[in-house]
């Protein structure tokens, strides 16, 4: 195993061959892209629980670190709406201090990862944990705009999911029509717009048209009663300074679970993102470097009063569509942010709040991944349950433990089909030997029969604790028959683990006690390694440990002459 740290960023090997053709292209998906991520930067920031310019400051500083020194070359980095739940709960409950340790803390997980060679291990989490816990944010995103979008006068909005659908219900009555028109113009504006033009983001174009709706409305038609960002916040373009939060033990210990779940969020994202990436462009990024540069942005990001970042597909695809080809769009992406955040941001108070919370219902829309909701609905029952646990559990509770609950239950579901594929049988006379020519290349094969005072058992696939359980359950119907020898065939047993063994040794010691002698057959080099470091050859001799059946079968002949003699 190559213990070496693998960060290799790719701007490195994208620059080798780069020319100004590349370059033009890369500007100008950069600037497209930047353009886009905006409004999104903005919504995601405060549907987040934070201020519109903590947003964009995320997208600025971590979209920059991350095309730097990513693994993949058109991975565009920023704040997602997978986190918007998780921030807000963090905020909720810790603080925006909180907040800043729990990214530090998984900035340094998300790096440790990396180092750790996890990179190819996180894309195997199951799929429909991905699925389920990725609608329940949709779902939940969804949920938060709700009054937003209809412009709903509730004081304290709770944060339990039901309770909120009760508030929304009890306050209906409290709707403001103006905003209603808003946000619903927003969505129409957003879902029609790729029709007209795929360049222009239409989220952007929503954003610009309701904003000089609202202007307009507010000015001649004296209509007050559209919320905008300027009504809630105080907007600032003024760069913040760097700020180390003070660190104690007692916040450390409280916010591991959230910090460790923001990073296996942000890792599956990130890589989820780059991999869709490179089937679009014919390239392969690196997991482990692309682990590490997302931990760099989020120890980054928060020390400038950001929120957490990972890989955005849709920001991605974007620069992928409009010709980005190099991490050089990504870094182009950050400074066209800068600009415009240096610029504009004070012009982004007359955005109305209904209009950002019809670009979130479109955003969580696209999170929802109903088609593929339904298509695990067709599988089998052990990834239904999977997926019904973590959707469940993510908009009811919250995502720490959806993830926690879900992968539990994938493990558990996991081993009990591992179990259902570990088959015990007995094997009685004779050895069929059409079964054993692909397997065994000496002796003749025709005449491998049982002789009496032989058992043979043949293991068919995992040997752990499934298998010790079978063997028991054939071992009490076989009660009353007491054999001389015990074959225990594993040609077909890949590994074996710590519960096999203990397993096999109660076995051997259960035997030896009755007179019998336990004797292994087609043991592969790896079991035999395994079992030699627990010293199960010292128990039963590693003479006893064959590497064929004829060869057991021999000893076995041998060991019934012996006794007769």
């Amino acid at each position: 195993m190559n213990n070496s740290i693998d960060f290799k960023p790719q701007i490195f090997s994208s620059l080798k061959k780069y020319n100004r053709s590349a370059l033009q292209a890369d500007v100008m998906a950069g600037i497209i892209v930047g353009i886009v991520a905006l409004p999104l930067a903005i919504a995601f920031g405060i549907a987040s629980g934070v201020t519109p310019e903590k947003g964009i400051i995320t997208a600025i500083v971590a979209g920059f670190i991350i095309s730097l020194f990513g693994g993949s070359k058109v991975q565009i980095g920023g704040p997602t709406g997978a986190f918007i739940i998780i921030i807000y709960g963090i905020i909720q409950q810790y603080g925006m201090e909180g907040l800043t340790i729990a990214t530090l803390m998984a900035g340094v997980f998300l790096i440790l990862f990396g180092i750790l060679h996890l990179g190819t291990i996180i894309k195997y989490i199951p799929y429909p944990i991905i699925v389920g816990f990725t609608s329940g944010i949709a779902i939940t995103i969804f949920t938060t705009q709700i009054k937003d979008l209809l412009g709903l006068t509730i004081e304290n909005v709770p944060a339990d999911f039901i309770e909120k659908w009760a508030a929304y219900a009890q306050n209906i009555a409290s709707i403001d029509w103006w905003s209603a028109m808003i946000g619903a113009l927003s969505i129409i504006i957003i879902v029609l717009m790729p029709r007209v033009s795929k360049k222009l983001p239409g989220s952007l174009i929503a954003i610009v048209l309701m904003t000089l709706l609202a202007l307009v409305l507010r000015q001649y038609a004296g209509v007050d009663t559209i919320e905008t960002i300027g009504d809630r916040f105080a907007i600032s373009n003024q760069l913040p300074d760097a700020n180390v939060p003070a660190l104690s033990w007692l916040t450390i210990k409280g916010l591991v679970a959230p910090a460790l779940t923001i990073a296996v969020l942000g890792a599956i994202e990130s890589l989820l993102s780059a991999t869709v990436a490179d089937g679009v462009i014919g390239s392969r990024h690196n997991s482990n470097t692309e682990l590490i540069a997302q931990g760099m942005a989020n120890l980054a990001t928060p020390i400038f009063g950001g929120i957490p970042a990972t890989g955005a597909i849709a920001r991605t695809m974007t620069n992928i569509n409009n010709g980005g080809r190099s991490p050089i769009s990504g870094v182009v992406h950050a400074v066209v942010l800068l600009l415009i955040f240096l610029v504009f941001m004070p012009l982004a108070k007359y955005i109305p709040m209904a209009c950002l919370a019809g670009v979130l219902v479109v955003v969580s829309y696209g999170m929802s991944g109903w088609r593929s909701f339904f298509s695990i609905m067709k599988n089998p029952k052990s990834d239904i349950i999977v997926l019904w646990v973590t959707f469940l559990l993510t908009i009811i509770f919250d995502l720490t433990i959806a993830i926690e609950v879900g992968l539990v239950c994938a493990c558990l579901l996991f081993m009990r089909r591992m179990a259902e594929s570990t088959d015990v049988k007995v094997i009685s006379e004779e050895i069929d030997p059409n079964e054993e020519q692909s397997d065994f290349q000496m002796g003749n094969l025709e005449h491998l029969t049982i002789p009496n005072g032989v058992e043979v058992y043949e293991i068919n696939g995992p040997y752990f604790f499934g298998a010790g359980n079978k063997f028991e359950e054939i071992m009490g119907a076989l009660r009353g028959q007491r054999p001389k020898v015990r074959i225990i065939r594993m040609r077909k047993v890949p590994f074996v683990d710590s519960t096999g063994i203990h397993n096999l040794t109660n076995l051997c010691l259960m035997s030896q006690n009755e007179g019998i002698q336990v004797i292994l057959s087609g043991v592969n080099d790896t079991v035999r390694t395994t079992l030699q470091k627990a010293d199960f050859d010292e128990l039963i001799g590693s003479e006893y440990i064959c590497s064929h059946i004829d060869i057991a079968l021999n000893k076995a002949n041998d060991i019934l002459k012996g006794q007769k003699a």
